[in-house]
């Protein structure tokens, strides 16, 4: 460690999460780019195509409580890299299935999506288990918004240089070149990511800085031989707070999944936009939905710091932010492309401001289990991930355009909102209570009493 200064090493693990974030929504957002493209190709209806697109969702919520459950057992840096590596690869190997007769495309393409899906599952319950470790209480919120912002940083880097890829030399390469970065990138994190106390370049101020403002650093050195125990999850199920926080996280998954499946094809089929042009404006409103998401964060610690509660400053954002999201419903009513893109751009960036459900994880999980945690909420949000490409591909099969999937999709902000304002309750850390003592009631750790919730 150095000894000389206060060093700021958490603010290159954040980088460092930030980094492999993008690359992680950019592998999943190849389907959406390459899809108007891909369903040409190989001949495929609305409906079969949004089966595709949930090959993904399907994989990644089954993996989430073993991703958890791994992470806890054998630490973030180790399992991350694994996934970073798997999923890269299975990428990597998509640009390779247009030459396989159509049917057997089909369902390669759905298996390699469906792989990748349970090779990502590790990635964003690992991403809280590391700002848990590595930021105070009063950093979290911008921690985490800063890591979930990179979903539309991705978009807006991604989605113009996917397009032409696919404009250029077809949809197959888009694979094959982002699952290469993906692979070089896990041994750079390899290389980078540190447990706090293991960390070459960190000083003794500033691990004091972490460990005295609410950060777990020891969370790994305190894992135990068998892992986190299974009885736990019912306990967590119990809690009528993390019920709603799982609830709400599932309906802003909805929006996400929009993003991230449908909108690039809305573009093109309900707005005739060529591929190469859909790349460009699906980019817009990702960088307003990256501004919005990092805003997000920052203006719920800042109310931290005000003194409000953990409560109000963490969902006052989220509330404001989805309701602001459901303007995505007024392109039903507009004819000009600047228009439709405005709505959309101010419905991301919405959305961006809302996305706090992370830095709400961060903040509740129990620091025994704060994987499976994780694992548990990424499970019941991602659901959507499976839910929203198939009910978007039967709304356009059923009635030939995207009007009714853009009010389903702005119906979800809506209870997400209610979630939150109704159902959640208090924001406040979950204290696990051991088989010997069944009858103790849940408290706020002494980290969270302090924030006066």
């Amino acid at each position: 460690m150095q000894a000389s200064k206060k060093t700021h090493v958490r603010y290159l693990i954040l980088f460092m999460l930030f980094l492999v974030t993008t690359i992680n929504y950019a592998d999943r957002a190849t389907i959406a780019i390459a899809g108007s493209s891909l369903q040409k190709d190989l001949g495929i209806d609305a409906v079969t195509l949004g089966y595709i697109f949930s090959a993904f969702g399907w994989a990644y919520v089954a993996g989430q409580i073993p991703g958890g459950w791994l992470l806890d057992r054998f630490g973030s840096k180790k399992v991350y890299a694994v996934s970073i590596f798997t999923w890269s690869l299975f990428t990597l190997l998509q640009g390779f299935v247009g030459g396989l007769p159509v049917a057997w495309a089909v369902v390669t393409l759905f298996t390699l999506r469906f792989l990748v899906g349970f090779a990502e599952a590790p990635s964003f319950p690992g991403n809280a288990r590391i700002v848990a470790a590595w930021f105070p209480t009063q950093e979290r919120g911008t921690a985490s918004a800063i890591f979930n912002s990179a979903q539309y940083f991705a978009t807006a880097l991604f989605a113009p240089i996917m397009g032409w890829i696919v404009f250029s030399f077809g949809w197959e390469h888009v694979f094959v070149v982002m699952g290469a970065l993906g692979i070089v990138f896990s041994m750079v994190w390899l290389k980078t990511i540190y447990n706090p106390r293991q960390h070459p370049r960190i000083s003794p101020g500033e691990l004091a800085h972490i460990e005295h403002n609410g950060g777990l650093v020891d969370m790994d050195q305190k894992r135990g031989n068998d892992g986190p125990k299974w009885a736990y999850v019912k306990q967590l199920l119990s809690s009528r707070m993390l019920l709603g926080v799982y609830l709400g996280q599932y309906c802003i998954n909805a929006i996400t999944y929009f993003f991230l499946t449908w909108f690039p094809v809305y573009l093109v089929q309900e707005r005739g936009m060529t591929i190469l042009k859909a790349g460009f404006i699906a980019s817009l409103p990702a960088v307003c939905g990256f501004i919005g998401g990092v805003l997000g964060g920052v203006i719920s610690d800042w109310l931290l710091r005000r003194g409000n509660s953990l409560t109000f400053s963490r969902k006052l954002p989220i509330v404001c932010g989805l309701l602001l999201s459901t303007s995505m419903v007024f392109c039903n009513y507009v004819e000009a492309e600047w228009m439709v893109v405005g709505f959309m751009t101010l419905a991301f960036f919405g959305k961006g401001i809302g996305a706090l459900g992370w830095a709400v994880v961060a903040d509740t999980s129990p620091k025994q289990i704060a994987g499976l945690s994780g694992g548990l909420f990424n499970t019941f949000g991602n659901i959507a991930s499976i839910t929203t490409p198939i009910v978007i591909g039967y709304i356009i099969s059923a009635t030939g355009s995207f009007k009714w999937a853009l009010v389903y999709v702005g119906a979800n902000a809506l209870v997400a909102v209610f979630s939150y304002l109704v159902i959640v309750g208090p924001i406040k850390r979950i204290e696990l209570r051991e088989s010997a003592k069944p009858d103790a009631e849940p408290a706020a750790s002494g980290e969270l009493a302090s924030a006066r919730h």
